[in-house]
């Protein structure tokens, strides 16, 4: 392939101007001619990369085909004498044609339906296609044969003389791009390896293979320190088995308990899950998962490099229980001292690994009926060794400084800091002692049925507003996420909305709260750029009812929403809008006036400029004429 170039030059010769004519740029033509024999190759740039065969098969994605006739551009006007080389380019796939540009493979490796036509299987004879990518969306790999092609601007080709099949087309950039598809045979067919006998097996073996699973296996070392994620190792002494510290959690609609899910390094994570028994009097006694003794009978790895010596007390920490823990008893008709939650605080020192485990475990009373079923909790907090109690007792910050969504809103009372909560139903739809965390920026609202107890109407208000808004009661609520419970300045009062009882026209009667609405609002301060969300205000609305006899109601049923407003201000706009300086284009003529500071280029410049006003004034009068 070779690029022929015509010159044409029009203009003054010589550093003076006697002529006054007028100056034209060098004008190129390119020639493209490939001859007979010579294949060409694709540029070693980067810019240019060949487009596959599998990318001329995306169809009209990147650019649109055209027909080689079209393959004739006449080159825009290039100032100087600066010489335009072709480069190459990465084109987008050109789209369908009628025509195949890839004939039939020998073997097909996508036939795989004898006497039927496999969808998108460019190759399958079955199919009676002549040109396949008129009817499939895309060609199967391994149906079409490999492709080559060389790319240029159609802008710089005058003319094509290449033997090899040619394409214009527009790419993802509105650019032309002149292509030529190269046969290169050699693209089609793997090399040949030499023949495989006992003399040169295992060579190949070594050059091409890889390690086995064997020897991967028992190569492999236990890393030195746990990494963020990682399986806790576990120790069980009396079997001498190494396992994983489990975290059960629920899985599917109803929540079923997932036993093998694994507890993760630093990964500080709480889940419930729910267990049902066919026969709870078997059970019982039999179910370690309701045994308190499968929570700490074991000992946790320090570190991984442990399981390689786990007898080792070096490697090991002992499990301790923080609760009193009772072996689950059958007595009549009651499971007693069944598991129902399960907190794990385990301290770590960096790579040093788990310094410390302990365990405190909640318990509770099932009775055997058929369809029984628990709900269990399982907590698991990480924390540095060797912390400060202050320290480990703080509540993690729900923001540095601004809130981030779905953090707890963070409440105070009596100078202890607490997320703020709703209320939370058990599986019958009666209030649990489990509450809902209030989530910032995320409205929720929850319900259930408060079973009363006989008493008058003043402790019948009490234990309701208690179990509306938790215990304890909440004062503050945190402006930022990075409130300090010291300081008081980084909380605002909650302002409260009671009842009106003077509405009431019933002196019998009880007034009693069946809702209680928390509305938050709040704003972005700060930067644009890093704008920090804020609590402005909280107020706690209740919503009531009245009762005749507070001695006969046996239940009522309760609902806690939370509410966020953004009331975010926006700032205002610049006042002053960028004034328009328009400007001709230094090319508007059509002749090119250099000015500069030499006396001799404005003489010559005087020409073009007459010529121009001559011009426009023959004009005028063929008009008026």
């Amino acid at each position: 392939m070779r690029l022929e170039t015509a010159e044409a030059y029009v203009g003054p010769r010589g550093p003076e101007c006697p002529m006054r004519t007028p100056q034209l740029a060098l004008l190129q033509v390119f020639f493209l001619v490939f001859p007979d024999g010579v294949r060409p190759q694709p540029s070693s740039s980067p810019s240019g990369a060949v487009p596959t065969s599998l990318e001329l098969q995306r169809g009209t994605d990147g650019g649109t085909l055209q027909s080689p006739s079209e393959a004739t551009a006449t080159r825009p006007a290039v100032p100087g004498l600066s010489t335009v080389v072709p480069t190459l380019v990465t084109p987008s796939a050109p789209g369908n044609r009628t025509v195949d540009l890839f004939p039939v493979l020998p073997i097909c490796v996508c036939d795989l339906t004898p006497g039927a036509c496999d969808i998108n299987c460019c190759c399958d004879r079955d199919c009676y296609l002549l040109h396949p990518r008129t009817v499939f969306s895309f060609c199967l790999p391994g149906s079409v044969r490999s492709s080559s092609w060389v790319c240029v601007d159609n802008s710089v080709i005058f003319r094509s003389n290449s033997p090899f099949p040619s394409r214009v087309f527009m790419d993802s950039n509105g650019i032309r791009q002149f292509c030529v598809h190269v046969n290169n045979s050699n693209l089609n067919y793997f090399q040949k390896l030499q023949k495989v006998n006992a003399t040169n097996f295992q060579a190949l073996a070594a050059e091409f293979g890889g390690e086995s699973f064997t020897s991967t296996f028992q190569t492999q070392s236990p890393p030195s320190f746990y990494r963020a994620g990682d399986p806790i190792l576990t120790y069980f002494p009396k079997w001498s088995v190494i396992s994983l510290l489990r975290q059960p959690a629920g899985v599917g609609a109803g929540g079923l308990c997932a036993e093998s899910n694994p507890a993760g390094f630093l990964e500080s994570k709480s889940t419930t899950c729910t267990r049902f028994f066919k026969n709870l009097a078997s059970s019982c006694t039999l179910d370690s998962a309701l045994n308190a003794a499968s929570y700490y009978n074991f000992t946790v790895l320090k570190v991984p490099r442990g399981m390689t010596d786990p007898q080792n007390m070096e490697f090991q920490v002992p499990v301790i229980l923080t609760s009193q823990a009772n072996a689950p008893l059958l007595a009549g008709n009651t499971c007693q001292n069944v598991v129902s939650q399960v907190t794990y605080e385990i301290e770590t020192d960096g790579t040093f690994g788990i310094q410390k485990v302990s365990v405190s475990l909640g318990q509770t009373n099932l009775t055997v009926e058929p369809g029984a079923s628990l709900q269990q909790h399982f907590i698991l907090r990480f924390r540095a060794f060797q912390q400060s109690t202050a320290a480990s007792l703080t509540s993690p910050r729900s923001g540095n400084p601004g809130y981030i969504v779905g953090k707890p809103l963070l409440a105070l009372t009596d100078d202890i800091s607490y997320s703020m909560t709703l209320l939370q139903s058990q599986g019958n739809g009666s209030c649990s002692v489990k509450r809902h965390e209030v989530q910032f920026g995320v409205n929720a609202i929850s319900g259930c049925k408060l079973r009363l107890k006989k008493a008058d109407c003043s402790h019948l208000q009490q234990e309701i507003y208690q179990t509306l808004h938790g215990r304890p009661r909440p004062e503050y609520v945190a402006i930022f996420g990075n409130a300090d419970p010291a300081q008081k300045g980084g909380w605002t009062r909650i302002l409260n909305r009671h009842c009106s009882i003077s509405a009431i026209n019933c002196t019998s009667c009880c007034l009693i709260p069946v809702s209680l609405e928390i509305q938050v609002l709040w704003a972005y301060v700060g930067l644009l750029s890093n704008p920090q969300a804020h609590v402005s205000g909280v107020r706690f609305l209740y919503q009531c009812q009245s009762i005749q006899d507070s001695q006969q109601v046996t239940e009522v049923s309760l609902t806690t929403l939370v509410n966020f407003v953004d009331i975010t201000q926006k700032p205002e706009p610049p006042r002053g809008q960028p004034k328009m300086d328009w400007k001709w284009p230094f090319d508007f003529f059509p002749f090119k006036v250099a000015f500069s500071r030499g006396v001799f280029s404005q003489k010559c410049s005087v020409s073009p400029i007459l010529i121009l006003c001559l011009l426009l004034l023959g004009v005028l009068n063929l008009e008026t004429t």
